[in-house]
């Protein structure tokens, strides 16, 4: 792309070197009038206007250093002049109705991003809860990165996943794999069938037929997502079933434990290679003032510039008195910092949750309580 937009420029400065060689009898008027036209294809206004000025000035400087001022001359000279002002007329034009698409194209992104990934709660149950959402490409708000935590009879429900992929196909797994967990965890009471009715919506996503044709359709059924599930109950413990995914992070008084599967299992969509007995929430203690990290593959596995991985838990171990939506940003920040001109190669995700005592759990409630009395 910045090849293309150089081409007009160094067509113009061509020009310039011929007329000012022995070779200048080639005329180079015609080929002058037209970068104005060229440039507004693949440039803004700005490089369009910078052209054009390039273009008129060449034929002038030209014209008079060969003193060869003439009807032909002129007209290529009034046609270069038209050019420019029709071509940086245009450019303004294509360059407003494009935004203007962009901003219709960020607004239906956000409105999907609100359905798909809607905020958590700060506050569920006996825990508080943030989460942040970081897309790799600039423009991007949505992809198949997945998060959400609902409160339940059973306890507070979490699920972190990543859809291996990316755009719209991913997006629209991430959307069934969500829908799934949304309905099972108010009436499914075992975390594994949870996880089982993740699975089967996806395998009935990826087996919709699909109107871009064979090839897609080939890659939705090797599609899958790794996703890990939490249950935090009324007790200090946390239950966890983990389908590929990277381990949570349990902070305990400043120092980070990974809550490592002891049977590990293949991913959502890989049922085929699920063995042995079936599988079982697995329990740790979650005490008061426990701090659980539920994230994606997007921040342990992005680089700096000499390769190393993100070092998460030495992260997360530095900022760790920070509240839940300081912490996160202070992660956010960590990461950036860490990456090359702080942009990610991966999406990331994290959803974190803070274990309450009764006295805590209290007084924010209280809190809460008159935080809302004085809105009204």
């Amino acid at each position: 792309m910045r090849l293309a937009q150089c081409v007009p420029f160094m067509i113009v400065l061509m020009a310039l070197g011929i007329e000012l060689s022995p070779a200048h009898v080639v005329y180079t008027g015609p080929v002058l009038a037209a970068m104005p036209a060229l440039a507004s294809l693949t440039t803004g206004p700005k490089g369009t206007l910078a052209t054009a000025t390039g273009a008129v000035a060449v034929t002038l400087i030209t014209a008079t250093l060969h003193q060869s001022w003439g009807g032909q001359v002129y007209s290529n000279l009034a046609a270069a002049v038209v050019v420019s002002i029709v071509s940086v007329t245009m450019s303004k034009a294509v360059r407003t109705r494009r935004q203007s698409e962009l901003n219709q194209v960020r607004r239906v992104a956000v409105a999907a991003q609100q359905v798909l990934l809607r905020p958590v709660p700060t506050r569920l149950g006996p825990v508080r809860v943030a989460s942040m959402y970081l897309a790799a490409e600039t423009e991007a708000q949505i992809g198949g990165d997945l998060y959400e935590a609902l409160q339940t009879r059973y306890g507070v429900r979490m699920i972190v996943g990543d859809v291996r992929g990316k755009g719209l196909p991913a997006v629209r797994l991430a959307a069934a794999v969500l829908g799934a967990f949304r309905e099972a965890v108010h009436y499914e009471e075992d975390l594994v069938e949870v996880m089982h009715h993740c699975a089967a919506a996806l395998r009935r996503e990826c087996a919709v037929p699909s109107a871009a044709g064979q090839d897609e359709a080939r890659d939705q059924a090797e599609d899958f997502v790794t996703a890990v599930v939490a249950q935090v109950p009324d007790t200090f413990v946390v239950q966890v079933v983990n389908r590929g995914h990277p381990p949570p992070l349990l902070l305990r008084q400043g120092k980070v434990q990974a809550l490592m599967p002891t049977s590990p299992l293949p991913p959502l969509g890989l049922e085929d290679f699920l063995t042995g007995p079936p599988a079982k929430p697995e329990s740790y203690p979650f005490a008061p003032g426990d701090r659980l990290l539920l994230h994606t593959d997007g921040v342990i596995e992005a680089r700096n510039r000499d390769n190393d991985f993100f070092a998460l838990p030495q992260a997360m171990e530095a900022v760790h008195s920070r509240t839940p939506p300081e912490f996160l940003e202070q992660l956010h920040q960590a990461l950036i910092r860490h990456t090359p001109q702080g942009r990610l190669a991966d999406d990331a995700a994290m959803l974190l949750v803070d274990r309450l005592d009764e006295e805590a759990g209290t007084q924010v409630d209280a809190a809460a309580a008159i935080s809302i009395d004085r809105t009204h």
